[in-house]
Parts: structure tokens; sequence; C-alpha cells
């Protein structure tokens, strides 16, 4: 599909609607081929899948005798 960057700043949701549907869009300026829209395809990775949680993300540091000691450290600063 062809169009002109008027339609295009005229009509930008309508233009998103048929990129997300699958078509690619040429945008033309003065009757030459300026620039093409094209939907982003989407790639199935195994990181993409899993949840991401913050549960849990304390259990790693052992060092450390409550998670309450540790943020109230991190917030007096330093002191010189």
């Amino acid at each position: 599909m062809e169009i002109t960057t008027k339609e295009l700043r005229i009509q930008p949701g309508k233009i998103i609607d048929q990129v997300s549907n699958g078509q690619e869009i040429t945008v033309t300026f003065r009757g030459k081929a300026l620039a093409r829209i094209v939907p982003i395809k989407k790639t199935l990775d195994s990181s993409e899948n899993e949840t991401i949680s913050i549960f849990g993300m304390w259990k790693r540091h052992s060092d450390e005798e409550s998670i309450d000691n540790y943020i109230r450290n991190l917030r007096k600063g330093r002191k010189f």
C-alpha cells in the first residue's frame, strides 16, 4: 500500500492499525518513495516466555541479616 506524507499526518491511527494487521506501507513524498512502515516480527525467545518476578529476589542475599536493615543502611548514605 502507498500513502502520501499528508495522509500519514492526517490519519496516523488508521495507518498504524493497518501495519499492526501485518500490512507494509510505503510513504511517498512528491511521488517518490520516501520511507516504508513495516510490522515488527516477534521472535520467540526462551527468556521472553518466562515470567519476570521480583518475589524471592532476596533469597540470594544470605550475608544480610534482614531486608529491613539492609534498606536502612542504603538510605543512610555515606559518612565522611
